[in-house]
C-alpha cells in the first residue's frame, strides 16, 4: 500500500470510529506534512481520495473538513448506467474549436509533433507504393487491408510474444475507426458499454453516436482501472463489451501491470464480456521492457485489439488496425460494407517502411525524445504553477494529467487560457458526467520552443490567479510513480 493510501485508510478510520465528527476541519496540508513526516503531495494525494470517495469535503480558503453526511450515507452510490449524450459534448465542441482558432495549441493536440518522425523516409516508401500501382499493381483495394501490411503487424505481435493470425488482423482508417467500427459490430442501440473514468473523449462521441449507455470505471492514476468496481459493475448491469485502455492510458498515462491485466481479461471471461482495448500508445514505453496489450492473455479470443500508426509512426496518414479475435468474421463483413478502405498507398508505404525502414531502431531515437520534453513540461509545472498542483509521472506516452489545486476550476483555466490564444484540455472532456473539474490534459510531444515555454508561464500565472492560496512563488509538488 503507498503511502497516500495508508494516510487515507487512518483518517477514514477515525472519521468512521467518530473520532473526526462531521463539519470537523482536519489538518492543513502543510500541518499534516509536518505531522507525519511526508511530503505535501503525499498528503494532497490522500486527502484527494478521501474527496473523491465522499468522505471529505474542501471548502474554498478554509482547508479540508468530515462531510456532514453520517457514516452510513458515506457508502459508495450504486453504479448506474447512463446516458453518454451529456453536457460535456458542448465542451468537447468548444475544445475542438479552440484547437483550430488558438495560436499556440500544441499543449492540447491529441497527436504529437510531426517534426519528431520520419517523414522522408516515409515519403520514399510513399513514392515507391505510387510507382507500383502506377506500373498496375495493387489497383484493387482490399477491403481488409493489404496483405503485406497485415504480415507486417502479425510479425510485430510476434515480437511481442503473441501469435496472431494474419486472417483476424484488419486494416482500418486510423483507431478510432477501428474502435468505432468494432463497437458498432457488437452492439445495438440501447446497449450498455463499460469504459473508464477518465476515458478518451472520443470514445464518449463514438457511444453517443451509437445511443448506447456507458458505466464509468474509475482509473486511478497510480492504480489504473478499478476491477473491483468493474465486478460488481458486470455482477449489476448486462455490460455488452468494455472498451479500455490498459497501456499508458489517455489522459491519465497510467498503466496496468500484468498481474491486473490478467485478473481483468479473467473476470471479462467469466462474463463472457468482449474487451474493446485501446492500445495505441504502448509503443511509446520509456522502459527496457515492453508493455504488453490484455490480449497477450487472452484464452477465449475476446479481446479485439485495435492499435495505429498515427501516434508511433506515421501521423496523418490514418492507417489503424483491429486483430479482432473470434470476431474478426463479423468486423470484415462490416469493414466490406460500412466504408472505403483505407488508403492503399498509405499502407503499402507503412509496410515497406516496417519491413527495410528501421522502425525499432527509430522508435528507441522517439522515446528518448518523449523524455527529454517530458522532462521540459515537469520543469515548467514545477516552476509556474500553483502549489498544491500534482500528477503522477507516466512510463511513456506524451500526455501529462494534471491536478490542480481545490480552487482552480480546469473549464474556467480553459477559457481563460483561450482568451489568450492557448489551447488546453479540460477534464470535463473525459467524463460522460462532466465532473474531474480539477484536472488538465497537456500535451509535451512537440519540441520544446519559446512559445511553448511562454504558454506554460502564462497557463500557470492564470492558475495561480484562480487560486486565492497562491500568494507567492508557484510550486508544484510532483508524485513520482
Amino acid at each position: 500500500m503507498k503511502r497516500y493510501q495508508e494516510l487515507a485508510c487512518q483518517i477514514e478510520g477515525l472519521i468512521e470510529s467518530g473520532v473526526l465528527k462531521p463539519r470537523m476541519r482536519l489538518p492543513s496540508v502543510r500541518q499534516a506534512s509536518r505531522s507525519y513526516g511526508i511530503s505535501p503531495s503525499t498528503v494532497f494525494q490522500a486527502y484527494y481520495a478521501l474527496e473523491r470517495r465522499g468522505l471529505i469535503v474542501a471548502r474554498p480558503r478554509s482547508g479540508y473538513f468530515v462531510n456532514c453526511r453520517q457514516p452510513a450515507d458515506l457508502r459508495p452510490a450504486p453504479i448506474l448506467a447512463h446516458s453518454a449524450a451529456t453536457q460535456t459534448s458542448s465542451l468537447t465542441h468548444r475544445f475542438m474549436q479552440a484547437l483550430q482558432d488558438c495560436d499556440n495549441a500544441a499543449l492540447a493536440s491529441p497527436w504529437p509533433n510531426p517534426e519528431l518522425f520520419p517523414l522522408g523516409r516515409l515519403a520514399r516508401s510513399l513514392n515507391k507504393a505510387a510507382r507500383s500501382m502506377d506500373c498496375g499493381e495493387n489497383t484493387a483495394p482490399v477491403p481488409i487491408g493489404e496483405e503485406c501490411l497485415r504480415r507486417q503487424i502479425a510479425l510485430r505481435y510476434l515480437t511481442m510474444g503473441m501469435v496472431v493470425p494474419i486472417d483476424e488482423i484488419i486494416i482500418t482508417s486510423g483507431a478510432l475507426d477501428a474502435l468505432t467500427l468494432s463497437l458498432q459490430t457488437l452492439t445495438s442501440p440501447g446497449d450498455i458499454v463499460a469504459i473508464g473514468h477518465p476515458t478518451f473523449y472520443g470514445a464518449l462521441s463514438a457511444i453517443e453516436r451509437l445511443h448506447l449507455k456507458v458505466v464509468e470505471i474509475p482509473v486511478d492514476s497510480h492504480d489504473g482501472l478499478d476491477l473491483d468496481v468493474l465486478a460488481e459493475a458486470l455482477g449489476r448491469h448486462p455490460i455488452r463489451v468494455c472498451w479500455f485502455m490498459t497501456s499508458l492510458q489517455n489522459p491519465t498515462g497510467v498503466t496496468l501491470p500484468n498481474d491486473k491485466k490478467q485478473a481483468l481479461i479473467e473476470l471479462l471471461a467469466a462474463h463472457d464480456v468482449p474487451l474493446i482495448e485501446d492500445d495505441v500508445y504502448s509503443e511509446l514505453h520509456f522502459g527496457p521492457i515492453p508493455t504488453h496489450p490484455v490480449k497477450r492473455f487472452d484464452r477465449n479470443n475476446l479481446v479485439l485489439h485495435c492499435g495505429s500508426f498515427s501516434k508511433c509512426l506515421a501521423p496523418r496518414y490514418r492507417i489503424g488496425w483491429v486483430a479482432a479475435g473470434r470476431f474478426a468474421p463479423w468486423i470484415a463483413r462490416a469493414r466490406s460494407t460500412a466504408a472505403l478502405p483505407a488508403s492503399v498507398p498509405a499502407q503499402l508505404a507503412i509496410a515497406d517502411y516496417l519491413e527495410h525502414g528501421g522502425y525499432d531502431r527509430f522508435l528507441r531515437k522517439l522515446r528518448v525524445d518523449l523524455m527529454y520534453l517530458q522532462a521540459q513540461m515537469l520543469r515548467a509545472i514545477r516552476d509556474y504553477f500553483p502549489r498544491g498542483t500534482s500528477l503522477v509521472r507516466p512510463d511513456g506516452g506524451y500526455f501529462l494529467w494534471v491536478e490542480l489545486p481545490p480552487h482552480v476550476d480546469s473549464v474556467h483555466l480553459f477559457e481563460a487560457a483561450a482568451a489568450h490564444g492557448i489551447a488546453i484540455a479540460p477534464g470535463p472532456i473525459f467524463s460522460a458526467t462532466g465532473d474531474l473539474r480539477r484536472y488538465i490534459r497537456l500535451n509535451y510531444g512537440h519540441p520544446w520552443t519559446p512559445a511553448i515555454e511562454t504558454a506554460m508561464r502564462t497557463l500557470g500565472a492564470l492558475a495561480c490567479r484562480s487560486d486565492p492560496s497562491s500568494g507567492q512563488r508557484a510550486a508544484c509538488q510532483q508524485t513520482s510513480r
